[in-house]
């Protein structure tokens, strides 16, 4: 058995730890070469209005390694996540001997989305909480009340998530349970109960994404807020120079692409917390 324990993002870890933790030190070296960039972007420009090309030529080698970098993870975890995957798919299919196909095909699928997590939205995690954490720091490198500003953003946007966290983990389970009877409404049942199926999807499908844009909708008007108070705030430098009003003003735009990211990986927790649920389940707890 592949498996001893039930099926969790923890377990299809342990699937190939090795592996899955260099992916991960690779997109800390992809992450420390972003950061680095508006703040370099910011010497060049002072460095080009000095008539000092080193500056110049020290962001172009950054980029370089980062393009380096960022080509060779995606080579390299791409095969990784590949082989989970096969692994993964033989442990649901033992587990599921019992089922409908309906429900098999379905929870297959679903089984996808833990590898895909891990795959794609996990390094957009560590990206942002790397960036946000460099940011805060840079930020405040210029003066405190810049970090206090995107920091008071960032625990708004947590608080605004929070209150609506229940009812995306009820969506996604509403949404589940209309796809586990996909195959089974498609094999022979008449045309007015397919098109009754795919109604109900629309509508679990209107529903989750009316949720979404209105969380998204407020957490931008929060972290844009604090985007327009660190520009108000830049009058209180003392003669800033090109460079440093460019740099304040990339880092707290890029707050607010980082920090959105928070709110997304919490979204797509909660729905990988209900297919797991749905994935270890025996088929007396399903009855």
């Amino acid at each position: 058995m592949l498996f001893s324990h039930p099926i969790t993002l923890g377990s299809i870890i342990r699937l190939n730890p090795a592996k899955v933790m260099f992916t991960w030190f690779l997109v800390l070296i992809e992450n420390v070469f972003l950061i680095l960039i508006p703040l370099f972007i910011g010497h060049a420009i002072d460095g080009m209005l000095k008539q000092d090309m080193q500056p110049l030529i020290l962001f172009g080698l950054i980029l370089f390694v980062l393009v380096i970098a960022s080509v060779l993870r995606r080579v390299y975890d791409t095969r990784v996540y590949g082989s989970i995957r096969v692994k993964l798919s033989r442990v649901v299919e033992r587990n599921l001997r019992q089922e409908h196909l309906s429900v098999k095909d379905a929870r297959l699928t679903m089984s996808r989305e833990l590898v895909d997590f891990l795959e794609e939205d996990l390094p957009s995690l560590i990206t942002a909480l790397v960036q946000l954490v460099a940011t805060v720091v840079i930020l405040s490198t210029f003066h405190y009340k810049f970090a206090v500003c995107v920091l008071g953003a960032g625990i708004g946007m947590l608080v605004i998530y929070m209150m609506f966290h229940q009812s995306f983990s009820r969506l996604n389970g509403a949404l589940n349970d209309q796809l586990e009877q996909q195959v089974k409404v498609l094999g022979g049942q008449p045309f007015a109960a397919i098109r009754t199926h795919f109604e109900a999807l629309k509508r679990c499908e209107i529903k989750l994404s009316d949720t979404e844009a209105l969380v998204y909708g407020l957490i931008f008007m929060v972290l844009f807020a604090a985007v327009l108070g660190n520009l108000w705030m830049v009058s209180s430098l003392v003669e800033p120079s090109v460079g440093q009003v460019f740099s304040i003003v990339t880092y707290s735009l890029e707050f607010v692409q980082t920090a959105v990211m928070l709110p997304v990986t919490l979204q797509a927790l909660s729905r990988l917390f209900e297919i797991s649920q749905r994935l270890n389940q025996s088929p007396s707890q399903q009855d």
